[in-house]
């Protein structure tokens, strides 16, 4: 397999449940902004969608969108506990958090990467997501991850998400205006990710750790 992703980028979440399933595929770095793959070829000529992640499979096809990479890596791996298995309802309960993070935090974070563009619209996102992100903290003030006691592709995903904010305990590729500060649950939780031996290969990876 191969996966082409953007350091910092929400395609770390995949390189996340790569190290935590332990699967292997080639790590192909991509410059999100120029669409450049390592080596100068041109992005596009791969996805004509032109962002990650993308993750091409041994038979040479690909998938697309990240929380479906996501489900399908952690079921190659069942004892990985990245994902509960299907039919259950614990399954449709990890599907509403990726549903959220997808539609509410990921897509919320857009106008405020690209604020000159978005002008105005920036006052109106803003505080959207800075609540959604208050009742993030608020389901994390009783259990250790968002499933519960289980860390699962949904943490990864939002560790990926969450680093794109601003605060004193994070290093971001990017810088969207939301302080995660004064969120102690989020906080926490954000410590507990990071410190799991699979994220800290990836952020050493992508240049994210500190070292």
């Amino acid at each position: 397999m191969k996966l082409y992703h953007a350091p910092g980028s929400c395609s770390q979440a995949i390189h996340i449940v790569l190290q935590e399933t332990e699967l292997h595929a080639e790590v192909i770095k991509v410059d999100a902004r120029k669409h450049r793959i390592e080596g100068g070829a041109d992005y596009y000529d791969v996805n004509e969608l032109g962002y990650v992640p993308l993750l091409q499979l041994d038979d040479g096809s690909y998938l697309r969108e990240g929380p479906v990479i996501a489900q399908y890596l952690a079921d190659q791996r069942p004892a990985s506990c990245l994902t509960p298995s299907h039919g259950t309802m614990e399954r449709y309960r990890l599907l509403e958090w990726l549903n959220f993070l997808t539609s509410e935090i990921h897509k919320g974070f857009i106008p405020l990467l690209y604020a000159v563009a978005a002008g105005k619209y920036v006052d109106t996102a803003k505080p959207k997501l800075e609540s959604r992100f208050a009742w993030l903290d608020k389901q994390l003030s009783d259990k250790p991850f968002l499933m519960g006691e289980v860390f699962t592709i949904a943490d990864a995903y939002l560790f990926a998400l969450t680093g794109w904010g601003k605060a004193t305990w994070m290093k971001s590729v990017y810088n969207a205006d939301i302080d995660f500060t004064p969120l102690v649950h989020l906080q926490a939780w954000y410590e507990r990710v990071r410190n799991r031996t699979a994220v800290q290969r990836v952020l050493r990876d992508e240049g994210l750790s500190g070292e």
